[in-house]
């Protein structure tokens, strides 16, 4: 392979045994469109930053994750929406206030984000 721009081998060594057995397994992965929803829901800084600020709150309403992420609440409103539909958030209502929280997958999701961005700051240091 050359390092002239490309990402690509410059010749095909296919290693067929290999590149089947893991193709089967991979195929056979039902939760990868969940995964990558999951994922691509915390892709997003303002989503990002409301999840941590749940996780450190615990449950807050928009109003407070409004003002913790420095967002407006219409904003935080639909990104909180987001997550709660990929399944890392959850919500109830307390009277007028609807409180969100991080779901297990949410707060797994975050901890394995932020635990990746550790070390590979630790690493390029």
């Amino acid at each position: 392979m050359t390092v002239e721009g490309t990402d690509s081998c410059d010749l095909l060594c296919l290693d067929l045994p290999v590149a089947e057995e893991i193709r089967s397994r991979v195929s056979k992965t039902p939760d990868l469109e969940a995964a990558a929803t999951a994922a691509k829901a915390l892709a997003d800084p303002t989503r990002l930053s409301i999840a941590v600020a749940l996780a450190e709150g615990g449950e807050l309403c928009v109003c407070d994750l409004a003002w913790v992420v420095g967002q407006a609440q219409n904003l935080v409103s639909h990104h909180v929406r987001l997550l709660r539909t990929a399944g890392l958030a959850a919500s109830r209502r307390d009277g007028r206030l609807v409180m969100y929280s991080l779901t297990d997958q949410g707060r797994h999701l975050l901890h394995v984000l932020t635990e990746a961005m550790k070390s590979s700051s630790t690493v390029s240091r």
